[in-house]
């Protein structure tokens, strides 16, 4: 009788080891095929918000400055994604951003191009200023007298009164076109005679002794 006893007692240990081995078989894989679902899942949503986010930067709808997009690019392309839209969209989203940049370099030397021209034309106003204020001087001189004067006091900035003053009158393509030559003089009293100034100096050579040789003028 002990002896049936302990082969049953055998027999429901070995039973119940064998469940227990099964169940953590079991246990084993269903942990397994959830790691490998999470992990599809986890890579699907990879590749859908990439998708998202190239789409935004190849259409221009992101709100990212080009330094982010390349960031979120360079980010994206080390994912290492094997889904053939997504590949395609990289390419799209480098060529887009490469034009971008290009276009913004663009319009930032357009804009520095103009500041200088700006500030050229400032520092030509002020070192042709003494000059412009001889030419109001004689052009608003309440009297002839006056004007005689102050067309004396000019003269002596020229080499001689007959240094030539170029008037431009049109420019196309760099290239100026002139009205009838004159001389400082003959300016100067044409000035006189008509009691206003709608002149600007735009060039001035001078000789070594810094005497005016040649006077370009614009309507202001």
């Amino acid at each position: 009788m002990n002896q049936i006893i302990k082969k049953t007692s055998g027999l429901l240990l070995v039973t119940l080891m064998a469940l227990l081995i099964a169940g953590g078989s079991t246990s084993c894989k269903s942990k397994k095929k959830l790691a490998r679902e999470q992990a599809a899942a986890e890579y699907a949503a990879k590749v859908e918000q990439s998708k998202s986010d190239l789409n935004a930067i190849v259409d221009g709808t992101t709100h990212w400055t080009l330094d982010e997009q390349d960031k979120r690019l360079e980010v994206i392309k080390s994912y290492n994604l094997d889904d053939q839209e997504v590949k395609d969209l990289i390419v799209k989203a480098e060529s887009t951003i490469s034009m971008k940049r290009a276009e913004m370099e663009r319009k930032a030397e357009e804009e520095n191009l103009r500041k200088a021209e700006e500030a050229r034309k400032l520092a030509a106003q002020t070192r042709y200023a003494p000059i412009e204020s001889q030419f109001d001087a004689v052009a608003y001189a309440k009297s002839v007298e006056e004007a005689n004067r102050q067309i004396e006091m000019t003269l002596p900035m020229y080499a001689t009164p007959d240094v030539p003053v170029l008037i431009i009158i049109s420019r196309e393509a760099g290239i100026n076109d002139y009205d009838r030559p004159t001389t400082i003089s003959m300016f100067l009293n044409y000035l006189k005679d008509k009691k206003r100034n709608i002149y600007k100096v735009e060039t001035v050579k001078n000789d070594s002794q810094g005497k005016i040789t040649e006077l370009e003028l614009i309507k202001k």
